[in-house]
């Protein structure tokens, strides 16, 4: 797993191996980051589930501001501060634990994003809880977008303020674009 793009073209990341996770293959992320690239100039990104950093490093590379990276798994929160070390990555912070105690936090603090990655494990209804929370809670900028990875289509697509921008399965997961109606 590497660095597709960007300031940090080439470079390798750690956490192809962190149980629990399944990484964005190289791929299929330069697939999702051509498919993003008019947003991610100066945004304020969230890499929630983040495993180890993968998505929101790539958006740091490609110049985006800023991201949040969030997971209550140790080994991966762990991994994440090792690539984001060894990147020399400043513009970044990483919140282990809960994703819910992570976005309250986030509300609280008046911070909203522009681009949030949405990855949480397969067979949970993480996405739809998620995306209700950040819909409710104002957490999405206007024109921002909620890029989501399920391994079921209507997990990806089925949302009340939400319209689908651009969708594609690469073998058994959806990746879809969504932003506010």
């Amino acid at each position: 797993m590497k660095v597709i793009s960007g300031k940090y073209k080439g470079r390798k990341l750690m956490g192809f191996d962190i149980v629990g996770t399944r990484p964005t293959m190289d791929r299929v992320k330069e697939s999702l980051f051509a498919m993003i690239y008019p947003w991610i100039d100066q945004a304020i990104v969230l890499d929630l589930f983040a495993g180890s950093g993968n998505l929101g490093i790539e958006a740091l590379s490609q110049g985006a501001k800023y991201a949040y990276f969030v997971d209550k798994n140790k080994k991966a929160c762990q991994i994440i501060n090792t690539n984001i070390d060894m990147l020399n990555i400043r513009q970044g912070e990483i919140f282990c634990g809960d994703y819910q105690k992570a976005l309250r936090d986030f509300v609280l603090k008046k911070i909203s994003f522009d681009i949030i990655f949405l990855d949480p494990p397969y067979q949970t209804d993480l996405v739809e809880k998620s995306v209700s929370f950040i819909m409710k809670e104002n957490l999405l900028n206007k024109k921002g977008i909620i890029v989501v990875e399920s391994d079921k289509l209507e997990k990806v697509s089925n949302f009340d303020m939400l319209e689908v921008v651009k969708m594609k399965k690469y073998g058994d997961k959806w990746v879809a674009i969504l932003r506010q109606i």
